[in-house]
């Protein structure tokens, strides 16, 4: 598959997505027609411009290829859940080790801090040595969140090849977009056309 630089496959996000990040997380590497492929975490830069625009991290950390790789390895183990419980298959080990390891890799409960001014406070640590285990540790709850609610039962995989993305199903609608959807009935239509000749 031929892997294509373009940040952008001009796809909107699909149904689910804005409400978890961890469903765009996997829908960030998009195969699409032609046998091309768009990964918005292609790039150290890429992974820090995502990262950013969904509040995970603050703009230009300076993300390294070592991070980037972190963020593309849980992508995949995210995926590989989120395709399990579509397809109503047992989980395999690995991503579920690898997805509570992003869990606890950071403390979740926001810490105790004291001023000398206004007193006690508290505060989710933050430093900048940890903002991508705290983005990777937040996309992984987001994850268990999602597979572990009720909105796990509308997730599916979008229904055009050779899309790859997933959405939470609104009704009978099984496609991340209007693209996806217009494939899919276009390609039906011809199978149709072909069949009754």
């Amino acid at each position: 598959m031929e892997e294509t630089a373009i940040p952008d496959p001009g796809l909107p996000p699909a149904p689910g997505a804005e409400q978890y990040p961890s469903l765009a997380l996997a829908n960030s590497a998009v195969a699409l027609p032609g046998g091309h492929r768009v990964d918005q975490l292609g790039t150290p830069a890429g992974a820090n411009e995502w990262l950013t625009e969904r509040g995970l991290a603050p703009v230009e950390i300076g993300m390294r290829e070592m991070c980037a790789k972190q963020l593309h390895f849980l992508r995949e183990q995210v995926r590989a859940l989120f395709a399990a419980r579509v397809a109503g298959l047992p989980a395999l080990p690995a991503a579920l080790s690898a997805v509570n390891d992003a869990l606890v890799r950071v403390p979740t409960a926001p810490l105790l801090r004291w001023d000398d001014k206004t007193g006690p406070y508290r505060a989710a640590p933050h430093p900048t040595s940890q903002i991508v285990d705290h983005a990777l540790a937040t996309l992984a709850a987001d994850a268990a969140d999602l597979l572990t609610s009720s909105d796990a039962e509308r997730l599916t995989a979008c229904g055009s090849p050779p899309c790859n993305r997933y959405l939470l199903r609104h009704g009978r609608r099984h496609w991340c977009s209007t693209r996806c959807g217009d494939r899919a009935r276009a390609a039906r239509a011809y199978a149709r056309r072909g069949g009754a000749a």
